[in-house]
């Protein structure tokens, strides 16, 4: 089912569409492995890596997708680790395109290789 939404456009948000109601998010969330929604506003989704330099490199991969579908996470990395953040600014809300972004970033991430890692690198 998430291949379905990863499929899906983003869509702009004008200003004065209403978030998305609980029924409607208790539809798309099966839909997102993995994911959980926060302060009734936001996806979130904690995505591990091997280290510092794969955790960046998936950062890397993801950056063009955003940047193609209009729609922004919030990316916190931290080492071995992306916790990413969804929700329309606009609205402070949650929208479809927010779910279809996350099944963006699930695609993406179940595609991704691990980067190499430098010789002598440590945490």
């Amino acid at each position: 089912m998430a291949a379905e939404l990863a499929d899906e456009k983003c869509v702009p948000c004008r200003g004065g569409t209403p978030p998305l109601q609980s029924d409607q998010i208790a539809v798309l969330l099966p839909r997102v492995e993995g994911w959980r929604v926060e302060d009734e506003r936001k996806l979130v989704k904690s995505f591990k890596f091997r280290d510092w330099l794969d955790a960046v490199a998936f950062v890397n991969e993801v950056t063009p997708i955003a940047e193609a579908e209009g729609h922004h996470p919030d990316l916190y990395v931290r080492w071995g680790q992306v916790t990413a953040y969804l929700w329309t600014h606009k609205i402070d809300g949650l929208t479809t395109s927010d779910f279809v972004m996350a099944a963006k970033l699930d695609r993406a991430f179940g595609a991704h290789r691990p980067a190499a890692t430098s010789a002598g690198a440590t945490a």
